[in-house]
């Protein structure tokens, strides 16, 4: 798919040392780090002590995988892979001619595309669109439908499983059997009220132990809604150009993303031991599909 060669490389921390009088001495590392490729050495940019690395080939290696598990017709598939100041920033894009159709809003042919790029140094934050184009640019959708979208800091809240995940359910709504309920699900609105009722009644369910009646986590509804939020700012509204908690709703399309986004992130404790909840969660939202609550949605 992508480009191994060009990306194959790692990224480490070195010390800084600055000049006086007599030679050079140590940076204090609250200052900063230098960020640089183990293989030539070349410095890449000044980060934080605290900064965490991840390497491009884990981003990548998530990304073939998720496209490969999406089950969309790869034929004559298109990938680029371009590599920008010594390997601090890379840029990835992936065309997808067979699936080449209208949806959504556009009535014109537009071809389905994948388009990625982040940094080491910080110049670039994640960006990450999968959606059918004419035409795109990284802070908001100028002409066609986003289906996913990425948008944050190199190291912050950033989760390869739940970025694959994401080009992974675009892929199925592109190519999987349910298009045309899927396509409903794009197309649906859905209020904020209405959202919230959702994640009340299935994933932010609880049972409150001194009423023992079922009652939203807050925690988690709020969490739920903030990912609701900003995937409605981003496929439905301004995209980076609408300012946070802007936004009076979204659609079903939304609702089922902020559900799957969620289902990939975090971990329970079991006793002494930390447990991956990703199974458990996927199925609460398997759950949440099948419930009256969401069947109300499409008849509102």
């Amino acid at each position: 798919m992508f480009n191994h060669e060009v990306l194959d490389f790692e990224v480490e921390k070195f010390d800084l040392f600055a000049p006086d009088d007599v030679g050079v001495y140590p940076v204090s590392s609250n200052i900063g780090v230098g960020l640089r490729r183990k293989d030539t050495m070349q410095p890449l940019g000044i980060v934080s002590e605290n900064y965490e690395i991840v390497q491009y080939m884990d981003i990548v290696d998530g990304v073939e995988q998720a496209i490969t598990r999406s089950g969309m017709d790869l034929t004559d598939a298109e990938f680029e892979t371009n590599v920008y100041d010594d390997g601090a920033k890379i840029e990835l894009t992936a065309k997808f001619p067979a699936h080449e159709q209208s949806i959504g809003k556009e009535s014109d042919t537009v071809k389905p595309e994948l388009k990625f790029r982040t940094s080491q140094n910080r110049t670039w934050a994640n960006n990450m669109m999968v959606g059918l184009w004419r035409s795109a640019c990284y802070n908001t959708l100028v002409n066609g439908d986003k289906l996913a979208y990425i948008y944050g800091r190199h190291t912050k809240n950033f989760n390869v499983s739940g970025f694959a995940t994401k080009i992974q359910k675009a892929g199925e709504f592109i190519a999987g059997d349910g298009m045309n309920e899927m396509r409903t699900w794009y197309d649906t609105k859905v209020s904020r009220d209405q959202a919230i009722n959702l994640f009340t009644k299935t994933l932010a369910r609880r049972t409150d132990n001194v009423t023992r009646k079922k009652v939203a986590n807050k925690v988690m509804l709020s969490n739920l809604m903030k990912t609701f939020d900003e995937e409605s700012r981003h496929l439905h509204g301004k995209g980076n150009y609408d300012k946070y908690a802007r936004t009076d709703g979204g659609t079903m399309w939304s609702a089922y993303n902020a559900a799957t986004w969620w289902s990939t992130h975090g971990q329970t404790r079991q006793g002494s031991s930390l447990h991956n909840a990703k199974p458990i969660r996927e199925e609460k939202v398997r759950k949440m599909l099948g419930s009256d609550t969401w069947k109300e949605l499409l008849d509102a």
